[in-house]
């Protein structure tokens, strides 16, 4: 049978069926720092669903929890730990240092 003649045959993929990052007994609330926590970048950011592999009520509530808890200052709303880390001074600040101590 010539190529072009083939009938489009659909490729099956395997994929391995994840289990739900949510179980049926976990109650999504914004005290529950341990399932919440997992729904969080480094950044502090809320990760999508997409990404959490939730479902669209599942995301919602997570969010709500998650923005209750940092109002409530359960979370901190921007997890920037390499702001406050002493660094070595900048060129800009030691030139201008140099320029201060020759006047």
């Amino acid at each position: 049978m010539d190529k072009s003649k083939r009938p489009f045959l659909k490729f099956k993929r395997s994929f391995r069926r994840r289990l739900p990052l949510i179980q049926s007994g976990d109650r999504i609330d914004y005290r529950n720092m341990s399932l919440i926590s997992r729904f969080i970048s480094e950044q502090g950011k809320i990760l999508s669903g997409r990404v959490n592999r939730l479902t669209l009520k599942q995301q919602r509530l997570i969010t709500l929890a998650i923005k209750q808890a940092r109002i409530l200052s359960l979370l901190p709303f921007l997890n920037n730990e390499k702001q406050f880390e002493r660094t070595e001074s900048t060129a800009r600040t030691t030139g201008f240092k140099a320029r201060n101590k020759q006047a």
